[in-house]
């Protein structure tokens, strides 16, 4: 290594979704680009995130599927979970994915450097290389999207209990009897219906009054009594006191309240923090909040001049689309151009079975705003393509502005969801009124026909 360091137009350190696309996208345009990622090529996302759990959700739906053949018609015999096949499939679809991000990578002309970055300046980092040695880049932009890792709250006895986190449980090589989940929260939930669909008997804690906090109370108490349907055991109000592993390798969660959970794994999912740690940002001159995560303007500049956060690291709400929006963002701003985080209308999904899309507003949300509502409420059953599923679990809600027409909100919980949620989507960007998705000729029989029933519920506003 040289005391004068390499120069880049731009310089990423982390190759998220926002940091790998800008890189590529910077870079196919003839400039010089360096992009530093500690291991996972593609990001969390490909590597321990959204794709390896949602190829595991997929092998889930199908064991339940297998286990409700006859009602379709059909004999299915000696049907039963492998762990090796079910680490393949999803070995298969991770591997796959990070080898198409590293041809692209190589195609788009970017300079990879596998290693740790640390700022040692302003836009200058000294990175640790994983095959030895050391080098310097600086960047006449730099963009830091380092994403987040699972939290580990500080609870007696967990750092010696070797439980496990999101990250970790995708390399069991077997299926655990009994498993504790702790936090009832999106990924939460998520593993403990997929674990139960594979024959786990599954413990869910969860320290607040309910799941899915952030969703309206009737929404997340419809998601609670599908796992309690599905077998599960779900705890809310409970917060852990202590986590012992027993000799036998099994693990004792104490309860405040005394009461003992035994399991032979335990999960914990209560979070996600940034990843900021030895990155050196004081040197970049580059604030975080009191959180930890990279303070950024709304344009995603950070307290550094010509230095950008995007994604997790950054605040961002943790969905790999959303970050893929910081992308865009950025890279107007690098050309000039003014675009920013406000306003973005920004849908999610919870990949349960039936899954719990959502966007906009919740109900509680809009009546603390001061809005109006109304209030619209729809069981999956009466949606005729439910039934051609067999999938008639869930109901699906819309909260509206009485004065406007204007949709505030929606939240799906059914099969589907998460592609239905998308129309909506489109006609709250059009500001199109509740009446037009009421109105819309929809294909027969789809899940998507479903909003006509939904908003059809709804009164419209006197013609004056």
């Amino acid at each position: 290594m040289t005391d004068q360091p390499e120069e880049f137009d731009l310089l990423v350190v982390g190759g998220g979704k926002a940091g790998k696309t800008l890189s590529m996208d910077v870079a196919r345009s003839g400039r010089r680009v360096a992009m530093v990622e500690r291991g996972m090529i593609g990001g969390s996302c490909i590597n321990v995130a959204c794709i390896p759990t949602k190829a595991l959700v997929t092998s889930a739906r199908a064991a339940r599927q297998l286990r409700g053949a006859a009602a379709l018609g059909l004999v299915v015999e000696g049907g039963r979970v492998d762990v090796d096949l079910l680490r393949a499939h999803k070995q298969d679809v991770v591997e796959g994915m990070v080898a198409a991000n590293r041809q692209q990578f190589l195609e788009s002309g970017l300079h990879l450097v596998i290693g740790q970055a640390r700022f040692v300046g302003p836009r200058t980092v000294l990175v640790s290389l994983a095959d030895g040695g050391e080098r310097l880049l600086r960047g006449a932009d730099v963009v830091i999207n380092t994403g987040t890792r699972p939290h580990l709250p500080s609870v007696p006895g967990l750092a010696e209990a070797s439980v496990l986190t999101s990250d970790t449980l995708l390399h069991l090589d077997r299926l655990p009897a009994r498993l504790v989940v702790l936090g009832g929260g999106t990924v939460g939930v998520e593993f403990a219906q997929m674990f139960a669909s594979f024959g786990s008997a599954v413990t869910l804690i969860e320290g607040g009054p309910r799941l899915l906090t952030r969703e309206d109370p009737d929404v997340g108490d419809a998601v609670t009594r599908i796992l309690l349907d599905d077998g599960i055991d779900v705890r809310t109000g409970m917060t852990v006191a202590r986590i012992d592993r027993n000799a036998d390798g099994t693990v004792r969660v104490t309860l405040d309240d005394g009461s003992l959970v035994t399991g032979d794994d335990v999960l914990v999912a209560v979070g996600r923090e940034p990843v900021t740690d030895g990155l050196g940002l004081d040197a970049a001159g580059v604030q975080v909040n009191d959180r930890g995560f990279v303070a950024v303007d709304e344009y995603l500049r950070t307290s550094a001049e010509r230095t950008w956060a995007a994604g997790d690291v950054a605040g961002t709400p943790q969905f790999t689309h959303a970050s893929l929006d910081d992308y865009r963002i950025i890279r107007a701003n690098l050309a000039g151009e003014r675009r920013s985080t406000a306003g973005r209308l920004i849908p999610y999904t919870i990949f349960t079975t039936p899954e719990l899309a959502r966007v906009g507003v919740t109900e509680t949300e809009a009546r603390r705003a001061g809005y109006d509502v109304q209030v619209a409420h729809l069981p999956v059953a009466a949606i005729p393509r439910a039934r051609t599923l067999r999938q008639t679990e869930g109901t699906w809600k819309a909260v509206v502005d009485a004065e406007t027409d204007q949709i505030l909100g929606v939240a799906l919980l059914g099969a589907e969801a998460g592609e239905v949620i998308t129309s909506v989507q489109l006609a709250m960007l059009g500001g199109m009124p509740w009446t037009a998705l009421r109105d819309a000729i929809i294909t027969h029989p789809t899940m998507a026909e479903g909003l006509n029933l939904l908003f059809a519920s709804l009164q419209s506003r006197p013609v004056r």
